[in-house]
């Protein structure tokens, strides 16, 4: 049996027809309700107003992240948790310092900064040293007598310049190393501790004279400890002038010795005249806040350690800061200088 042969299609086929649905059906775009609003029933969103919208550009970025109820949730925690642990941080710390009563030496300018310098490098005609009073408005001393804060009174005790020049002294004798070819890895934690001990040996006088001085009152204390950081300041001059006449050979020679004599003096002046308003409050006249009664043998023996401690321990201190041989990259004593 044979299949016939099939012959060519014409050339004009009828085109192909698709059927055309005659029911069209949607699918709905499901999409959760969002919040329930507060000022009315129902499920209207709100949105927010357009000043909002343009003030807050980042987070249109992330996708309304921010605007996340978890995200806002994991927010506050966060935010309660750092709260906690700093108030669990000044609660232990508080029984060491008082942190309130250091923001006092801190709440400096720059105006204060340049001036103070001045004052402790050429304190010679600096008329009046006592410090500044006003009145308290705020606290449970309200209406109290209380000093002005550093930037108010240049003649007010701080801690920033002694911190900044202490910092600056340690980067100062290491660069000069650096600068002669002798820097060690070591140098910059030999200088820091020579620096410490200085500071802790001082600290041990200070606390001595507080005990033999009777000395109660907290600023009192505070005082000494920010006027004990001053003999940086002329530490750093000496070093630096001494090292660019020498050539970065130390501090030694006449040039060395004469920048020396005087910051010594500067400080040992400005110490006397500022030390006297807190080792002898009753100078101050009346409303002095924290002034004691004085007898005249306490009296005395504040005035002997005023001396001491502007001069001699001054100079011991002094001596030892600028008395460096930084040629040789580790701090020690030098053989041609000091």
């Amino acid at each position: 049996m044979q299949r016939g042969a099939y012959g060519m299609p014409p050339a004009n086929s009828p085109p192909l027809h698709h059927p055309v649905p005659q029911h069209i059906s949607q699918v709905p775009n499901l999409r959760s309700p969002p919040p329930p609003s507060s000022s009315g029933s129902g499920y209207a969103q709100q949105s927010p107003p357009q000043g909002q919208q343009a003030a807050n550009p980042y987070m249109a970025q992330f996708g309304g992240f921010m605007t996340d109820p978890a995200a806002q949730v994991g927010l506050q925690m966060g935010q309660n948790a750092m709260k906690v642990g700093q108030e669990y941080v000044e609660q232990n710390f508080n029984r060491y310092v008082n942190v309130s009563a250091l923001k006092h030496y801190f709440n400096v300018s720059n105006s204060y900064v340049t001036h103070k310098l001045l004052l402790v490098l050429f304190p010679w005609r600096h008329r009046p040293w006592s410090r500044q009073q006003t009145h308290s408005t705020s606290g449970d001393n309200r209406g109290a007598n209380q000093f002005l804060p550093p930037r108010d009174d240049v003649n007010s005790p701080d801690m920033y310049i002694p911190l900044m020049a202490f910092v600056t002294y340690v980067l100062l004798t290491t660069l000069i190393a650096g600068l002669n070819g002798k820097f060690e890895p070591q140098l910059l934690g030999m200088t820091f501790s020579n620096a410490s001990v200085v500071i802790v040996l001082e600290l041990l006088v200070l606390w001595l004279g507080r005990y033999f001085l009777n000395i109660s009152s907290e600023s009192q204390i505070y005082d000494l400890v920010a006027y004990s950081g001053y003999k940086f300041v002329g530490v750093i001059v000496t070093i630096a002038v001494g090292a660019s006449i020498n050539r970065g050979k130390g501090t030694g020679g006449w040039v060395g010795w004469g920048v020396f004599g005087y910051t010594f003096m500067a400080n040992a002046f400005f110490l006397l005249r500022s030390l006297k308003y807190v080792l002898l409050p009753a100078d101050n006249g009346p409303g002095n806040p924290g002034v004691q009664i004085i007898a005249r043998g306490q009296r005395s023996r504040r005035t002997q350690f005023l001396f001491v401690y502007s001069y001699v321990v001054q100079f011991a201190f002094m001596w030892w800061l600028t008395a460096l041989n930084f040629t040789t990259g580790v701090p020690g004593k030098s053989k041609t200088g000091r």
